[in-house]
């Protein structure tokens, strides 16, 4: 019988709701050695959380993080909170001797993140950020068909991330619902939200980010600020794209925006490698696109992998080939994975310190997008 590992849960928005979904159904696919217990929901509100905790099955409630963490029986802390709060709530939890999973970006910033990173090492406790897309089935098997040499030498890498939810000058910043583009909670805007997206499956697919040149623009310079009642400038970048080179040579364009008109959560990817080229979409996400070079010219051409067989990655868990899964399944892979690191002892990706990678690389695109030049990571 599986072990009980008891999460207490930080917040109750999105995030948190995809997180719970994951706790809820890990159990009833894989066959883990600890099986998650919803053991608590934490929020500043009673209310709002009492509701989120009933609807998700949470056994009980509290109002501040700081009791949650004292608790002997939560072993996991999950932030879920705006990115300002990451930080502390972190580093309390890690000399608390908790097991930490954390929303992304890692931080505010690099520093703050190196911090968490030490503070985790130092405590020798279990951590993991949730960048959930490495764990799309299709871009898993890109991994693998990457590592196994199939495309050769990698010369391209080209991503975005595009939405358009900002446009309205009549949209407030700040506050519960549009923290995201108040910079004292946020800390950047596109960068930190979507583009880390992009940025921790790159170096996850193609390896380390060398230097990158940027561009940033806010079109909207002032917004109303709900906390404040007041209008105040808007300091989170709009929209974001720049060039960069990895270690390996390769280059890379990444765009991201709030500001393209039709498009609610387009990300996409593509490589070019010697041999072959790999490209995803994630509003076709059970699908990876492959080009071979090396196949012979009457039958050579773009080819659509349908990743539903049980032989590709995490699909045996689910239903006959042929059946797909959806966004929230990433979210289902990430905690078989972190508890199958815990009970192995070999913590999974990304850590926090795999995530200071990404942190780092956008510290160098803000950096570089203030001094026009190009940056180094």
């Amino acid at each position: 019988m599986a072990k009980p590992l008891n999460i207490g849960m930080i917040g109750y928005g999105f995030m948190g709701r995809a997180h719970s979904n994951a706790y809820c159904t890990v159990s009833n696919f894989f066959d883990l050695e600890y099986e998650p217990v919803l053991k608590a929901a934490c929020a500043r509100s009673e209310e709002k959380v009492k509701d989120f905790a009933d609807n998700w099955g949470y056994q009980s409630i509290e109002t501040d993080w700081r009791k949650l963490i004292a608790r002997d029986d939560i072993d996991v802390i999950d932030i879920c909170t705006p990115n300002n709060l990451h930080r502390e709530i972190a580093l309390a939890a890690a000399a608390a001797g908790k097991m930490i999973l954390c929303e992304k970006p890692l931080a505010m910033d690099a520093a703050e993140g190196e911090e968490m990173c030490e503070a985790v090492e130092k405590a020798g406790v279990a951590n993991m950020v949730w960048y959930n897309y490495r764990r799309v089935p299709a871009v898993t098997l890109a991994k693998q068909l990457i590592d196994e040499g199939r495309l050769g030498r990698i010369f391209h890498y080209r991503s975005n991330f595009l939405q358009d939810w900002t446009i309205s000058d009549d949209l407030p910043q700040g506050g519960a619902a549009l923290w995201r583009l108040d910079a004292e909670a946020a800390g950047s805007g596109v960068t930190g939200d979507l583009l880390a997206h992009c940025i921790d499956t790159a170096i996850w697919l193609n390896g380390a980010v060398k230097d990158v040149s940027a561009m940033t623009e806010t079109f909207i310079k002032e917004r109303m600020h709900n906390l404040t009642g007041k209008v105040e400038p808007v300091n989170i970048d709009d929209a974001c794209a720049f060039l960069a080179h990895f270690n390996n040579d390769s280059l890379a364009i990444f765009e991201s925006t709030r500001y393209a008109r039709g498009h609610k959560a387009l990300y996409t990817l593509e490589i070019n490698g010697e041999h072959a080229s790999i490209a995803w979409d994630l509003h076709d996400l059970h699908r990876l696109s492959y080009f071979d070079h090396r196949d012979d010219s009457i039958v050579r051409g773009w080819r659509s992998v349908h990743v539903t067989d049980g032989d590709m990655p995490y699909m045996d868990k689910w239903w006959v080939p042929g059946l797909q899964i959806g966004y929230e399944h990433s979210f289902v892979h990430h905690v078989a994975d972190f508890i199958e690191g815990v009970a192995s002892g070999t913590p999974a990706g990304p850590t926090f310190r795999d995530a200071l990678e990404t942190q780092k690389v956008c510290d160098a695109v803000l950096k570089s997008a203030a001094s026009r030049q190009w940056e180094n990571v």
